[in-house]
């Protein structure tokens, strides 16, 4: 089994600059990082992540632009962790008028942003033999209505994790797959619902990376539904659908 210590080590932290992704970083650091990358779509950011502590760097970085992907390869040598951490979400059902045009602006942060960092960083990660973090979600495991484009993004990258997984076993690349529930962020605004912190999702999954765990769960609300979820799929369903 193979696990992950973060001491010492060279990540890359996308969607950095706020909530789970600023978390990542802060946690990242007190636990001994070398470096961090920290990708932030707006050079604005710069000054408030660079402040977080010495090792950060800051990077532009929108998944969705082939161009800040090829930059950043181009100007990153080591690389020990990848944490796909950026996403969007908006609150559309899944037969609403605008959710064709949801589905493409979602699909292309939330899944093919991974997709295309993955592939381009991964010849460094094979070097080190290090470790991916997708950051998918709850409703990847089952559709969330009121969000039902965004559950697709995320069960598209709840299945590509399972597959990139099998594929990088034998290159000691460790892929873990992260489920949170309602997270106090920006993204949960005006969700009448308990949130957990960013930092227990942070802290959780770095906890679990380096006893070798995979699939995580980082909050009560991710792990009570889940449970539901392997015990009778179809309850979660519609469990999830009475918050409709």
């Amino acid at each position: 089994m193979k696990t992950f210590d973060i001491n010492g080590k060279t990540a890359l932290v996308t969607g950095a600059n706020r909530g789970i992704g600023k978390a990542f970083v802060e946690a990242l650091s007190s636990r001994g990082a070398k470096k961090i990358y920290a990708g932030t779509r707006d050079r604005s950011n710069f000054d408030g992540l660079q402040q977080l502590s010495p090792i950060v760097e800051p990077v532009v970085l929108d998944v969705t632009r082939a161009e800040d992907i090829q930059t950043l390869s181009s100007n990153i040598s080591t690389l020990d962790l990848l944490i796909n951490n950026a996403g969007i979400a908006n609150a559309c059902t899944p037969a609403a008028d605008n959710a064709m045009d949801i589905a493409r602006l979602e699909m292309e942060t939330n899944y093919f942003g991974p997709l295309k960092l993955v592939l381009s960083l991964l010849p460094l990660l094979k070097q080190s033999h290090g470790a991916i973090i997708n950051i998918s979600s709850i409703a990847g495991i089952s559709n969330f209505p009121s969000l039902g484009p965004y559950s697709a993004t995320k069960a598209a990258l709840h299945s590509w994790t399972q597959g990139l997984r099998a594929e990088l076993e034998s290159s000691g690349i460790l892929v873990a797959g992260v489920y949170p529930g309602p997270i106090e962020t920006r993204m949960t605004e005006g969700f009448e619902i308990e949130k957990a912190p960013a930092s227990q999702v942070a802290d959780k999954t770095l906890d679990a990376i380096a006893r070798g765990e995979l699939d995580i769960f980082p909050d009560h609300f991710s792990e009570q539904m889940y449970s539901l979820f392997l015990k009778h799929p179809s309850e979660l369903e519609k469990a999830f659908a009475t918050m409709l």
